[in-house]
């Protein structure tokens, strides 16, 4: 190893170890990360981030860049695993970006969190489990609300407005939906509910007609399931099959376009708790960036969460432009300190000094016959 290799690799470790910025060359581009799950069973939803993520940054080019610098896309496959997640984080961190948009599961950030923290390379992520900002990382900025405001609002609909007298709760075993599904447990004995029952699924088991045969002989009116999609509409289908007439309401990682294509005509009458569907964001910027999505991918986004993940990325490019820098040193504190409510696509909102969003509505939605969204709650 040369002397001037030592030096570097010594300067690296003294910058890693004191927690300084990351910053590179004035005069290169601008390296944004995106770590999604472009393959696998969440495909759709990580595809949806990475296009969402391209849109913005074509557009942002295309107006001179930021700072007077291009930005360069580096994107990496973590197909929702957390080993494969640790492995985008190292590589993401190698290539030199300053901010990673992504992912989509609580367990793959989790496994990537600490190694971006390390190098202070900023991360947007929809994790949703608690955990993510209680561990003190001051670079984790979540995009979606966490699961304890969801399971607030889910129970809150489930015990006052709907007055479903038996619920049960069914979950997988990831973080994510086990934290969800707790949650929600909580919440619906602090509001005096019934839990009758609460089960477990192997996700991608495909027949779930023994648990479900399990949780129909305690006769609930309502199943909340935590997990995600892919197994959801197999299980509202399964349901159907069963003559289980239990309401079926899902949690966030549901509202994906392939839930109703999964869950075929059982899709209908389905509830789904999540932030506002893409269609009925008010806002004047969501709904030219669902145009300009529709437009250059030839469908609108698979969910909302191609709209949280793209208002990560936007408070990153404000943070830039406030700053006048790429050093991270200065971003994450501007992102943690901003002085008014950044205008997301979502809804206005900032994060707090745990990285936690503040500003983050939550709706119910009803499955439609042609498998599009219908707010059922609230109303106005």
């Amino acid at each position: 190893m040369s002397r001037l290799t030592k030096l570097s690799t010594l300067t690296a470790a003294i910058l890693l170890a004191t927690g300084a910025g990351t910053a590179f060359a004035a005069d290169g581009p601008i390296k944004i990360g995106v770590q999604a799950p472009i393959t696998g069973e969440y495909a759709a939803e990580g595809q949806g981030i990475e296009n969402g993520v391209q849109l913005l940054v074509k557009q942002q080019n295309a107006a001179g860049g930021l700072l007077g610098r291009q930005i360069q896309v580096i994107v990496c496959d973590d197909e929702g695993k957390a080993s494969q997640a640790a492995i985008c984080g190292r590589k993401l961190v190698n290539d030199g970006v300053i901010a990673v948009i992504g992912t989509y599961t609580s367990g793959a950030a989790l496994a990537a969190a600490p190694i971006y923290s390390a190098a202070n390379v900023i991360q947007t992520s929809d994790g949703t489990s608690d955990e993510l900002t209680q561990r003190g990382w001051k670079t984790f900025f979540r995009n979606a609300p966490p699961n304890s405001d969801e399971a607030v609002f889910a129970a809150n609909y489930m015990v006052n407005v709907k007055k479903y007298q038996r619920i049960a709760v069914l979950s997988d075993h990831s973080s994510y939906a086990t934290g969800l599904a707790q949650s929600v447990k909580k919440a619906v004995q602090d509001q005096k509910g019934n839990l009758v029952a609460e089960d477990f699924i192997n996700a991608g088991t495909q027949d779930y007609s023994a648990v479900l045969t399990k949780l129909k002989s305690k006769n609930p009116d309502a199943l909340f399931f935590s997990g995600y999609y892919t197994d959801g509409g197999l299980i509202r289908a399964q349901m159907k099959q069963l003559g289980m007439n239990a309401v079926f309401i899902g949690g966030d990682a549901n509202q994906n376009a392939a839930f109703a294509k999964i869950a075929g005509n059982a899709a209908q009458g389905a509830i789904i708790v999540n932030v506002p569907a893409p269609e009925n964001l008010p806002y004047p910027e969501a709904k030219q960036f669902l145009a300009d999505y529709t437009k250059a991918f030839g469908a609108p986004p698979p969910s909302i969460y191609t709209f949280t993940n793209a208002d990560g990325l936007r408070a990153v490019f404000a943070a830039i432009e406030a700053t006048k820098s790429t050093d991270t040193a200065k971003l994450i504190p501007w992102l943690h300190d901003m002085k008014q409510p950044f205008p997301g696509l979502t809804g206005p909102f900032t994060w707090d000094d745990k990285g936690e969003r503040i500003g983050s509505p939550m709706s119910a939605f009803e499955v439609q016959a042609d498998g599009s969204y219908k707010t059922v709650y609230p109303t106005n």
